[in-house]
């Protein structure tokens, strides 16, 4: 990846990554952890991917993104705001009374937004609804979804994946947020998924193993992804939940919650000191 592209989507990154904690203390409740682990995927996916056109959020031919773990909504909103979907100060607004931005991606009043999503592990199976329905109209659009690694412990994912491998859906590209850490602990003990890559092979997946916060393996993956033919395509990236906040980075207890005034204020002035020395560069 050519130097200036990648670092314009770092430094769009950092701001994603302050969007997630303006949003999550304003609610005073939430998901950072897994939101900042995301946080690359949804920057690279919006600035850079995804076929679509804030100004014309409906358009029958844009490229779908599915949030299977939509408790990492905080995340998603952030880079759909700043890419001009809707106001970045709104949110501010996350889970408020009357707020658009409620704690689970709503397709019904998020511009942007391609699938309500929330109960763990069904996100997954719109998406390749999704892209059968593309395939069976000759549309070109691709179709997107990410899943937690927690959230793939749950059936109905497997047999959604069955069903992509069935029915040849190669517009469709499924992603694992892997980044260790579930509500109750690490997957491995609560219990292990692993091998994902090879799991994914079994079902007849193409799949690329990733470190999710590199930008040029993040451009690699999409490339065969496209590039693949016949076959669905997975994408394992390996993350750190809380990526960017140090005292959030790999912290179960940064699953669900809210950073006070004192952690708010660090958590911004780290983000801002990265994206300060970004920009110096």
């Amino acid at each position: 990846m050519e130097h200036q592209t990648a670092l314009n989507l770092k430094k769009m990154a950092c701001k994603v990554r302050m969007g997630v904690i303006e949003g999550v203390h304003a609610a005073k409740a939430g998901h950072p952890g897994g939101s900042l682990s995301a946080a690359d995927l949804f920057t690279y996916l919006y600035f850079k991917e995804l076929n679509i056109d804030p100004a014309n959020p409906k358009d029958p031919d844009r490229d779908r993104f599915v949030l299977s773990k939509g408790h990492t909504a905080p995340g998603l909103y952030a880079a759909l705001a700043l890419r001009g979907f809707f106001p970045v100060e709104d949110l501010k607004t996350l889970r408020q009374i009357g707020s658009y931005l409620q704690g689970h991606p709503n397709m019904n009043t998020v511009p942007g937004v391609d699938m309500s999503t929330g109960s763990l592990g069904q996100g997954v199976s719109a998406a390749c609804g999704m892209a059968l329905a593309a395939k069976h109209m000759g549309k070109t659009c691709r179709v997107y979804t990410l899943l937690g690694d927690g959230e793939i412990q749950e059936g109905e994912v497997w047999e959604a994946l069955m069903f992509a491998h069935h029915h040849k859906l190669d517009n469709l590209c499924v992603i694992v947020d892997n980044n260790g850490l579930q509500i109750d602990g690490r997957v491995a003990d609560v219990m292990s998924p692993y091998p994902i890559p090879e799991k994914l092979k079994a079902f007849g997946f193409e799949v690329a193993e990733i470190d999710g916060h590199d930008f040029g393996q993040l451009e690699a993956a999409f490339a065969r992804a496209r590039e693949t033919k016949g076959v669905p395509f997975g994408i394992v990236m390996h993350t750190t939940k809380g990526k960017g906040v140090s005292y959030m980075e790999n912290q179960v207890g940064w699953h669900g919650k809210a950073p006070n005034d004192a952690e708010y204020e660090q958590a911004m002035g780290e983000l801002r000191a990265q994206l300060a020395g970004l920009e110096a560069e």
